[in-house]
């Protein structure tokens, strides 16, 4: 399966992001409690925040979120930056 874009608008880390590419793999044992659109709202409680980085792999920064909280449900989220682009990569996600 290949990766799909989604169109957003948020600061993260003092970026302004305007797309969302999720990474499929979340699917291979997540896809009954994660589907693209909680992804996607998941990566809009990142707005208006600093994140320190996990891992930086040059040109990626790597980031885990965990228990973020959206519906009631709690979330851990594995995403990236890479340098000088303006979107954020969804490597996966999963409920708690």
């Amino acid at each position: 399966m290949s990766r799909r874009e989604y169109e957003i608008e948020i600061t993260v880390n003092e970026i302004k992001i305007t797309k969302v590419i999720i990474d499929p793999h979340y699917e291979e044992k997540h896809a009954e409690s994660v589907n693209d659109e909680i992804i996607v709202e998941l990566v809009k409680t990142l707005d208006g925040k600093l994140h320190e980085a996990d891992a930086e792999t040059a040109p990626f920064s790597y980031f885990v979120t965990d228990e973020i909280e959206l519906n009631g449900k709690f979330y851990k989220l594995i995403w990236l930056l890479e340098d000088q682009e303006i979107y954020i990569g969804v490597v996966n996600a999963h409920r708690r």
